[in-house]
């Protein structure tokens, strides 16, 4: 069992950054796939960004040049540093950790970016 614990979302002006934390711990494998996802009231969750083990990251098209994840292994903690927010990014963003056929879900953080 691998558990998520999220933080640092909360309610920024547009233009302004958050910088979301997610910490792992349980059966964690430093090769696993960990990234985050986002909600918005009405939507579907959608990929926001990701890193593999190895650092490869992918990115949505809408967060491109504004945000940036990462990963620290000795802390078994992934985060997502948002520049630029848009009210557009406002949303319960999700913490996830993917490995073979397993994949857990934190239980989400709100960011709102204010106009």
């Amino acid at each position: 069992q691998v558990h998520l614990e999220e933080s640092g979302g909360g309610l920024v002006q547009a233009g302004g950054s958050l910088r979301l934390s997610c910490a792992a711990s349980g059966s964690i494998f430093s090769i696993a796939t960990m990234g985050w996802y986002r909600q918005a009231p009405g939507k579907q969750r959608d990929l926001v960004a990701r890193i593999s083990g190895g650092g490869s990251t992918n990115y949505a098209d809408s967060v491109k040049g504004r945000f940036t994840i990462s990963r620290d292994n000795a802390k078994n903690t992934v985060y997502l540093q948002m520049n630029s927010l848009k009210p557009e990014d406002t949303a319960v963003y999700y913490c996830y950790y993917a490995f073979g056929i397993n994949n857990y879900w934190g239980q989400g953080t709100q960011v709102t970016v204010s106009s």
